[in-house]
């Protein structure tokens, strides 16, 4: 089969490498489209330290089951799925819990780092457990499909977040995510949505995502200025979808006095935070980490529109091509938000 493998950092391969075989429990599906999520990008250069070459990335993906292993009984082959990138054992006290983002054993397909390595879906077929295969509407394409994973993200973080209906908040980092979240938002009925980002063609995505108004700082001070001049004393809650020291800054200046602040971005290993402003203002931080069962409800939404993800497409293109759009992406190429890939004809 065809698979993008990473050979070494900042160099991508097509190859030709054997096609996996499900083992028990397990199915063997046949990728129809795979996004590259930013975590990819990052690991692409090896900044982020998981993507340790050689690996098949990819983990935002859908398709069609091409096999099951043994002891699998709820699928069948040519069933239209989805997959959860986050592999859970099932058995330890988080998964009995319900909190399978949080298993002990956790693994996620298309990462190598220093604990594991999970080939993933830039390839013709990739090997998961059946138990987080979910079953897709025909009426969906597979390349929004694709998306149920970072609509998911979205979800989860404000699930985690103590967001109820009627509040306000501000989405720090109009990316993919960033908008998502803000779309996750307008589902849960919040009164006032703010963006803030230093792109304004991202900025234009989240107002027409939901965004009730824009912040464009020219600098970094500005952001928590802006949002508390719209809203007296700062918004109830702040989603930080960048993950560096100074957006985490700004989102703990931009939430009110027993706030919440909400992080989702993960590109820095550290940040610097205000500890006195945290704990005299009791701000709470709050982490949150992929997602834990909001697949079906992403699914859901994507089928009824409630979330919309084709104006985040930028590109489709297939696997061979792969290099180039993993190039472009690093490059941080103007108006390039998500880049599906398809196996090559």
């Amino acid at each position: 089969m065809n698979a993008l493998v990473l050979t070494e950092y900042s160099h991508l391969e097509l190859q030709q490498v054997p096609v996996p075989r499900p083992g028990r429990d397990e199915v063997l599906v046949r990728v129809a489209a795979c996004g590259i999520c930013g975590s990819d990008v990052h690991g692409f250069d090896g900044s982020s330290g998981r993507r340790i070459p050689p690996l098949i990335m990819g983990h935002e993906a859908a398709g069609t089951i091409a096999e099951t292993g043994p002891g699998v009984a709820d699928w069948s082959i040519g069933d239209r799925v989805t997959f959860d990138s986050t592999l859970n054992c099932g058995e330890c006290a988080f998964c009995q819990a319900g909190q399978i983002n949080l298993c002990d054993a956790r693994e996620v397909l298309g990462v190598s780092c220093a604990e594991f390595r999970r080939n993933g879906a830039f390839a013709d077929y990739v090997v998961v457990p059946a138990r987080v295969v979910y079953r897709v509407p025909d009426s969906l394409p597979f390349e929004e499909v694709a998306m149920v994973e970072a609509v998911s993200v979205a979800l989860h973080a404000v699930a985690v977040s103590g967001f109820t209906e009627g509040e306000t908040a501000l989405v720090i980092g109009a990316g993919m995510i960033g908008t998502l979240i803000v779309q996750a938002l307008r589902v849960a009925g919040a009164s006032m949505i703010l963006a803030a980002d230093f792109d304004p063609s991202r900025l234009d995505e989240a107002t027409r995502s939901g965004a009730h108004g824009v912040v464009e700082p020219s600098s970094a001070a500005d952001t928590p200025t802006q949002v508390r001049a719209r809203v007296s004393g700062g918004v109830d809650h702040v989603f930080e979808a960048v993950g560096a020291s100074g957006p985490v800054q700004d989102a703990i200046a931009a939430v009110r006095k027993g706030g919440t602040v909400t992080l989702v971005g993960n590109i820095a290993p550290r940040v610097e935070i205000p500890l006195q402003a945290v704990v005299s203002r009791q701000i709470r931080l709050q982490g949150s980490a992929a997602s834990s069962g909001e697949y079906p409800r992403a699914i859901e939404l994507l089928a009824s529109r409630q979330i919309d993800v084709r104006p985040l497409i930028s590109s489709i293109q297939p696997f061979s091509m792969g290099p180039d759009a993993f190039d472009r992406l690093h490059r941080r190429e103007p108006n390039l938000i998500k880049v599906i890939l398809t196996p090559d004809a």
